[in-house]
């Protein structure tokens, strides 16, 4: 079979398992405006979105609470998903995310020491805060990761970002425990939540995540050609210098604008596109970036959601914040990584 009868065929079966993708996003969508500390069924969800509410209760909470807050999942869901696929491309390393290499925790270092030092109480205002320090956190734990004789490597840069991350969240802590009021907004929003939120903010940040999105999908024909190295991407054409500052300003809009809403919520980036890569090879489409990137921005959201689902769920009417559940999935998930890349790299 020719290259371009192979390329018409894979292009059937990954729409067919992105629209499967959709649609169990759509009914975690359902889900997440149908339970919580109220249940709602879901034909009153649906007839409240189409103008025809039960009663005001249900109208108040479906609109003012739960929409914003599924938005808000699908929007830094993706954000999260995505960044991480395309740090993990760009860097040629399965252990890349967000919250281990120390982009999640740079922003978060910013948005404390924004609001706790400088006072700045919206999201428009310490956002930008955010995307400078997750810009910073990046080129540092990249400069710490190749240092020594071998250069930068999957497990070095891993523990290179680990140790950064533990700096910046020390660091945090002290700038919070300097001011009550910081401290008692970062206790909650340092564990990741989708909770509290309203449209407005969402609407705030999704400019920020949009050209962060259509800079990620940009890139996605040109990871292709730099997952075969960089002598042979040279030799396609591609620039490389190009590519790579395309994909920094990519992830520092993703992560800095969804950690400034939500928290950092750490490991969405790293399990997700393992799991879209699985799925891609099941599927028969294989390592094609252009199909990557779609499918761990719809199955990002999926996971984030599902662990707000659940949150809720499991200590009604106490919620548990959706970023503690993703921790006890992305964890193991983490720590298996790493023993197959083997310490023997170090």
């Amino acid at each position: 079979m020719g290259t371009s009868a192979v390329r018409a065929a894979k292009g059937p079966r990954a729409v067919i398992l992105l629209a499967l993708s959709g649609a169990a996003l759509l009914a975690l969508c359902a889900l997440s405006m149908a339970y919580g500390a109220l249940a709602v069924p879901l034909d009153q969800v649906w007839d409240t979105l189409l103008g025809d509410a039960p009663n005001s209760r249900v109208e108040n909470v479906i609109w003012s609470v739960r929409l914003p807050r599924t938005a808000l999942g699908l929007a830094t869901g993706a954000a999260l998903g995505l960044s991480g696929a395309l740090m993990q491309a760009l860097t040629r390393n399965p252990l890349a995310d967000p919250g281990i290499l120390g982009v999640s925790a740079g922003a978060a270092f910013a948005v404390v020491l924004s609001v706790g030092v400088l006072g700045i109480g919206s999201v428009y205002g310490y956002i930008w805060f955010a995307f400078a320090g997750a810009l910073a956190a990046s080129v540092l734990v990249y400069f710490l990761g190749g240092l020594g004789r071998s250069g930068s490597t999957p497990v070095k840069l891993a523990l290179a970002g680990v140790a950064v991350t533990s700096l910046l969240f020390s660091l945090t802590s002290a700038v919070a425990l300097t001011d009550p009021d910081a401290l008692n907004r970062y206790r909650f929003w340092s564990a990741g939540s989708l909770a509290n939120q309203n449209d407005e903010v969402l609407l705030r940040v999704l400019p920020f995540l949009a050209v962060g999105a259509v800079l990620a999908l940009a890139c996605a024909p040109a990871l292709n050609s730099l997952a075969l190295g960089d002598d042979v991407a040279k030799s396609l054409g591609l620039k490389l210098g190009t590519v790579r500052v395309c994909g920094v300003v990519a992830v520092t809009l993703l992560t800095g604008g969804a950690v400034a809403v939500i928290g950092p919520v750490v490991f969405v980036g790293l399990v997700v596109p393992h799991i879209a890569r699985v799925l891609a090879q099941y599927a028969g489409i294989g390592p094609d970036h252009r199909w990557l990137l779609p499918l761990s921005a719809v199955l990002a959201p999926c996971l984030l959601l599902a662990a707000d689902i659940a949150g809720r769920l499991i200590a009604r009417p106490i919620e548990i914040q959706a970023g503690v559940l993703v921790a006890f999935i992305g964890g193991p998930f983490f720590i298996a990584l790493v023993r197959r890349r083997r310490l023997a790299e170090l």
